[in-house]
């Protein structure tokens, strides 16, 4: 289903599907809007699995069809926390983040209850004012980074991986910054296995 949600002072577009049991809530990158995960097949996926799923335009998006837009961290965290609440009442989510989507799930997590997160090549995951609650994390956690990215180091990824507890590093070779688009089918596994561990 897809409809333009109205969340606080923000419109944005999402695409969804109800189920019962913990969502999936996906947040895209800088460049990118929820279609992003119809076009690689992960939506399709989910819905045969009847996995329930939120993919929402974020207010950051150059291209989503969200406004206003604004890149203010906490009023996009705002957005996510409404969105999952209009969609899916109280069921606690997990939460992929593509980029600087990554950076809005990890600060989501300091915020609300999440039961797991995959995060791909996550924006400025190292910031001081994040890194700190990292220790409190107690869900499992799975980050993405294609060996060919060429905006986000190998090296704060592997710090990034062992400052949170549950986590583990998977490194998709030859893939570049959006790792996920060029390796959906091994993108879908590690996704489905994190779900199966966050449940």
């Amino acid at each position: 289903m897809e409809k333009k949600l109205s969340l606080n002072d923000y419109k944005c577009q999402a695409v969804f599907s109800k189920a019962s049991g913990v969502p999936i809530v996906f947040l895209h990158g800088l460049s990118y809007t929820s279609g992003v995960w119809q076009r690689i097949g992960v939506t399709e996926r989910l819905i045969e699995k009847r996995v329930p799923f939120l993919a929402l335009d974020m207010p950051y998006g150059l291209k989503s069809e969200c406004q206003p837009r604004t890149r203010d961290p906490e009023k996009n965290v705002a957005v996510v926390n409404e969105a999952v609440k209009s969609v899916f009442g109280s069921v606690v989510p997990v939460l992929v983040g593509a980029s600087i989507g990554g950076n809005i799930a990890l600060r989501y997590a300091t915020r609300f209850p999440v039961k797991g997160l995959l995060l791909i090549a996550p924006a400025r995951a190292l910031e001081e004012d994040l890194a700190k609650a990292y220790s409190k994390f107690n869900f499992p956690i799975t980050i993405v980074w294609g060996s060919e990215d060429n905006i986000i180091p190998s090296e704060d990824m592997r710090t990034l991986s062992a400052k949170l507890p549950n986590s583990k590093l998977i490194i998709y070779n030859g893939a570049s910054h959006s790792a996920y688009k060029e390796q959906p089918e091994r993108f879908k596994h590690d996704l489905l296995e994190l779900y199966a561990n966050a449940e």
